[in-house]
């Protein structure tokens, strides 16, 4: 069944026929990992919010040895209370489970500034979590919750600077700015800039639906991805005030429904993932002026594949030396893999590796890219794949790891 992405009660209703089957093995597996017990699974990382890597013809770095932290962001069931702890071996790419934090309302988005954990409480009244993460040994703590000002945030991202989280409200179509503090917790919200408008899609589009927000790689401006309206908007971030400037508005297709973005490591280029278009754009970024340039949609499955549920694509994601771009499809359940053109201006598709799990909403690199993450939604896993640096093909690193209603996965 197609993803009815209106976020709280409706989105997570969907959920239900996906996980229902698999939540009591899920909570079993979950427990004995935490008691010690490690599943052999895939493991990828996000890399932390900060700006993007220059372009490197060498190969990729081996995997630091011993195992790194990974968070896993979820909606709440019976099975899933908070954000996910685990680790994963750099160089297997098994994952062991560690428990779960509690006291974090559906943290459905997350990111990592420092030693510092950012979640979204995706939730009618919304709210943003910080997260100190431990130095060693020893259990993250929250530190506080703000209010977002609007309704079911679903992204949230850390300035360059470490200095303020955006965050995305996607039921209500809103960005809001918060300070960081001194001690990396969240002071009160300094800005909500309200989006505007509707698009041709009367079930998805009835109004503004902001679905993602992050500075650009420089940090110069700020860039939300607003699935209702069709549309990326740029802002001016005043540092000083925490006040947004709107700079410019780009347009895709109507009915395209932009998703997320990423940026190509030269800054020059950025991919958009449209989940009601089921394609991908590559745009044209100008640093100077923020100005995004739109380019032709492109399929995210090859030609020919066997025709099923309707396909949402979701992340997208960009390798290291920027040769390689990868989006997740849920319906055809699978990453994409593109090549990408010397400088990053046209994408061709390779083909689509399943993942073995149903709905891969989020994927993710590890932190030296040789290891991508994708957390199956609807069927209660995360696969890990080896990546192949020189020509971005994804193998599967080990059976899926077990976890409850993975939407977001964030390795370190």
């Amino acid at each position: 069944m197609g993803e009815r992405d209106t976020r709280g009660p409706g989105r997570r209703a969907v959920l239900a026929a996906g996980v229902g089957g698999v939540v009591a093995a899920v909570t079993a597996g979950v427990a004995a990992a935490a008691a010690g017990g490690g599943d052999g699974g895939a493991a990828g990382s996000r890399t932390p919010e900060t700006p993007a890597p220059q372009p490197s013809t060498t190969a990729t770095p081996s995997p630091a040895a011993g195992p790194r932290p990974l968070y896993l962001g979820t909606y709440t069931t019976s099975a899933a209370q908070g954000v996910g702890l685990a680790a994963y071996d750099p160089a297997t790419g098994a994952i062991t489970g560690g428990g779960t934090l509690a006291g974090v309302a559906n943290p459905s988005w997350l990111a990592v500034s420092g030693s510092r954990l950012y979640a979204v409480d995706e939730q009618s009244d919304g709210a943003v979590t910080a997260i100190a993460l431990p130095d060693g040994d020893g259990a993250p703590t929250v530190l506080g919750t703000q209010p977002t000002g609007g309704s079911g945030p679903c992204h949230l991202s850390v300035t360059p600077d470490g200095g303020h989280v955006l965050s995305a409200n996607y039921d209500s179509g809103s960005v809001a700015v918060h300070p960081v503090g001194a001690d990396g917790g969240l002071l009160p919200r300094t800005d909500l800039v309200q989006h505007t408008g509707s698009g041709p899609d009367p079930d998805r589009q009835g109004g503004p639906h902001a679905h993602m927000v992050l500075s650009d790689p420089a940090g110069r401006y700020v860039l939300a991805v607003d699935l209702g309206t069709d549309s990326v908007y740029t802002y001016r971030l005043d540092t000083a005030t925490g006040k947004l400037a709107a700079v410019s508005r780009a347009a895709v297709t109507p009915g395209s429904g932009p998703r997320h973005l990423a940026f190509h490591p030269s800054g020059r280029f950025a991919y958009l993932a449209n989940e009601l278009g089921d394609s991908v754009i590559v745009c044209g970024y100008d640093p100077a002026s923020g100005t995004v340039t739109p380019g032709a949609p492109q399929p995210t499955v090859p030609s020919g594949s066997t025709p099923g549920e309707r396909n949402y694509p979701a992340e997208v994601v960009v390798s290291p030396d920027g040769a390689f771009v990868y989006v997740s499809n849920r319906g055809h359940n699978s990453v994409a893999r593109f090549r990408a053109s010397a400088d990053g201006g046209t994408l061709t598709l390779v083909d689509a590796v399943p993942t073995g799990g149903a709905y891969p909403r989020d994927i993710a690199l590890g932190a030296d890219g040789s290891l991508l993450f994708a957390a199956n939604q609807n069927g209660g896993s995360v696969t890990v794949f080896h990546r192949d640096a020189s020509t971005g093909a994804l193998a599967p690193a080990g059976a899926p790891f077990s976890a409850p209603t993975p939407v977001c996965v964030l390795p370190t």
